[in-house]
């Protein structure tokens, strides 16, 4: 299995970050939309020549056109010589609406044309073929000589949705290359709520399972004190009641029966009263939601998780920064699996 790690640097401090971790044999590294754009640093990776694969994970689409979407990802395809995955993502209506400015509709139907209409650009440049995509949501009927790129000596990036329901799922098992397991989930949410709804997917677009990448997300707390150990769970923690205080998550919580901590958390998080929020998460939550132990422990258990479904993880460590020696070994025990 192939190890992917997120590139948390800022766009100028990108390539010796993404050099950093391409030093301890890791496959992939991924940017997130945070505090900076998540292009800018894949860019600068790929100009400088780091050479592991690079993949958002992901661009919230919904406030950017599938126009300016197809171009980035054509040009990063070049940049990195083929080493280019585009991971897209809906956000909810809050942000869309509230921080980009951007107008919301029903998400599953508007990412489903998204990525239909970025792989209908990149095709029409790679093939040569009319560009005419009309949905409700968008359409592109227009692709002069004068802004036709051509062909792609590495061919076109493949498309990936993240999701965690069923109705997304299944869109992304339809039109996209991949899914993008969203990181808050458990063993239970996977095997019965995911892997039913990529099925779901794959068999209206005619695909099969190896068709398909399915790439879990994994947060992982991993260390070998009791230190290291101590600083990484309380990470963990913190970003499991983060995600556990959000709406949209409830679902991965009732898979486990844990429904009821929601509504507490969300109270929490709106007064500010993070330490009742982070107790709220206790070891067993941890260790179900998260991955925790040395870096061969973690390997193990990702392993058991995800090791029948799928090539490759992507791993977070929220909170804290291991010794680079630590992400090499997490690298080679997932690599020897």
């Amino acid at each position: 299995m192939l190890l992917d790690i997120q590139l948390d640097a800022r766009p100028d401090l990108a390539v010796a970050r993404a050099r950093e971790l391409a030093a301890t044999g890791i496959a992939g590294l991924f940017t997130f939309e945070g505090p900076h754009d998540v292009f800018l640093p894949l860019a600068a990776a790929a100009a400088a020549g780091v050479e592991t694969d690079l993949m958002t994970n992901v661009a919230i689409a919904m406030p950017r056109s599938p126009m300016h979407l197809a171009n980035t990802a054509y040009d990063l395809q070049l940049m990195s010589s083929g080493r280019f995955r585009l991971g897209l993502g809906s956000q909810i209506k809050p942000h869309i609406e509230k921080r980009y400015g951007a107008t919301w509709s029903p998400p599953a139907a508007r990412m489903r044309e998204i990525v239909l209409a970025v792989k209908a650009i990149l095709g029409s440049w790679q093939d040569g073929t009319p560009l005419h995509f009309e949905g409700e949501h968008t359409r592109h009927t227009l692709m002069p000589p004068t802004f036709v790129p051509g062909p792609s000596p590495y061919g076109v990036p493949p498309v990936l949705l993240g999701a965690l329901g069923p109705v997304m799922t299944r869109t992304a098992a339809d039109v996209a290359d991949g899914l993008l397991v969203m990181p808050f989930h458990s063993h239970q949410h996977f095997r019965t709520r995911t892997l039913p709804a990529v099925d779901e997917g794959l068999s209206r677009s005619g695909r099969r399972r190896e068709d398909f990448s399915i790439l879990p997300q994994a947060i992982v707390a991993m260390g070998r004190t009791s230190a290291e150990m101590e600083a990484a769970v309380a990470g963990v923690r913190g970003l499991l009641a983060f995600y556990g205080s959000t709406p949209a998550y409830v679902p991965v919580l009732e898979a486990e029966g844990w429904e009821g901590v929601q509504p507490e958390l969300n109270r929490l998080s709106k007064t500010g009263d993070f330490g009742a929020m982070f107790e709220l998460v206790t070891d067993e939550m941890l260790a179900t939601l998260a991955v925790r132990g040395t870096p061969e422990e973690c390997a193990a258990e990702i392993g058991r998780r995800f090791g029948d479904v799928a090539e490759r993880v992507c791993c977070y460590f929220p909170g804290y920064e291991p010794p680079m020696g630590q992400i090499a070994d997490l690298a080679g025990a997932l690599r020897g699996m």
